[in-house]
């Protein structure tokens, strides 16, 4: 099985995680960074206000181009960081650009998140979908910036629960 890991990281956690999962998934991975045109604030203030807006609002901010070719892929995990307990809007693009090629695919997710609100936003990245369950779920918290046993072993279990 092929599998994508599609993702949007702003501070590294998430970019950190897609890059730990690749590695020990036995099947063949792809990543595929999503990147804005114009980039969100990433300090300070007017990153939570900025990108909080973004996200309560379902903004569909422009992508720079990626490359996508959901026949290739059997398995897609989704990745991004909480923002205002929502997906990071550069996912929802992604998604509603996309959504028709994913029916089928066998899909899972992770949160990074510093505080809260990831179950609510994995909730609402399914409904996005129109997908009734994941396969694989995962919730982390900074695990960039305060790596630890614990997410070690989440990383094993949630691809575990992929190979599956």
């Amino acid at each position: 099985m092929k599998t994508a890991i599609i993702y949007y990281s702003m501070g590294g956690n998430t970019a950190y995680i897609a890059a730990r999962i690749s590695k020990k998934l036995t099947s063949d991975v792809d990543i595929i960074e999503l990147t804005t045109v114009k980039a969100y604030p990433d300090k300070g203030f007017r990153k939570f206000i900025w990108g909080g807006k973004s996200a309560v609002m379902s903004e569909t901010p422009p992508l720079m181009p990626y490359s996508f070719n959901a026949d290739y892929y059997d398995r897609i995990i989704f990745g991004f960081p909480v923002w205002a307990s929502r997906i990071a809007p550069p996912l929802r693009t992604f998604v509603q650009d996309n959504k028709s090629l994913l029916k089928g695919k066998k899909i899972s997710a992770y949160a990074c998140q510093a505080g809260s609100g990831a179950d609510k936003a994995l909730r609402g990245l399914k409904e996005l979908l129109g997908i009734s369950d994941y396969s694989a779920e995962m919730v982390f918290n900074d695990p960039k910036d305060r790596p630890n046993e614990a997410n070690e072993k989440k990383i094993n279990e949630f691809c575990g629960l992929i190979e599956k």
